[in-house]
């Protein structure tokens, strides 16, 4: 079974800006096309997940969010990267649906879909609720300190629930997974 790499989307592979209310705000950053090309080279999946409560809300339409992730694409080919899937939950916080994070639905339809081996797989993310994620799907998670990040690790530094790996970004942290953490060595 593959192992995979998912990745939250505002805040780790693009600037984090709020709800994106006009495609033309969309900026990936210039490292998440490097980094997404190292996982293609490494076997793993490359995976986005990322919550869009902005189409449940009447913010934008899903529509929207696929001119995004078609931008998204365009930069990523740029680098001879892509990505093997994007999930996106539409729903509001308030809808108690299993897709959206802290809830592990986005990777549980990863797994059944194409086979993930979750266990062997991280989730890399700027927010708390990227990591818990990730551990309630029995991934590994990795905090990054674009977007959110430092601020969320300031604020739930005491909390007992840690990410397993702390980056300065994707790049970075997509080098240290694949420098050789198979066996789940990273702290």
């Amino acid at each position: 079974m593959p192992s995979a790499i998912f990745m939250d989307r505002d805040g780790t592979v693009s600037e984090e800006i709020g709800y994106i209310y006009n495609v033309d705000l969309y900026k990936p950053y210039p490292f998440a096309g490097p980094a997404i090309r190292k996982i293609n080279e490494s076997g793993m999946k490359a995976i986005l997940i990322t919550n869009q409560s902005g189409i449940e809300r009447g913010y934008f339409p899903e529509s929207q969010v696929h001119k995004v992730h078609e931008i998204l694409r365009a930069e990523l080919a740029r680098h001879d990267a892509r990505l093997d899937a994007v999930y996106f939950c539409p729903h509001h916080p308030d809808t108690g649906c299993d897709c959206r994070k802290p809830r592990p639905g986005m990777l549980l339809r990863a797994q059944q879909e194409l086979g993930i081996d979750l266990s062997r797989s991280y989730v890399i993310g700027d927010k708390y609720l990227d990591l818990e994620a990730a551990h309630a799907a029995g991934a590994r998670s990795v905090l990054v300190m674009t977007g959110y990040g430092r601020e969320e690790l300031e604020k739930h530094k005491h909390l007992p629930l840690q990410a397993d790996l702390v980056a300065e970004n994707l790049l970075q942290a997509v080098e240290t997974i694949l420098a050789g953490d198979r066996a789940g060595e990273t702290k």
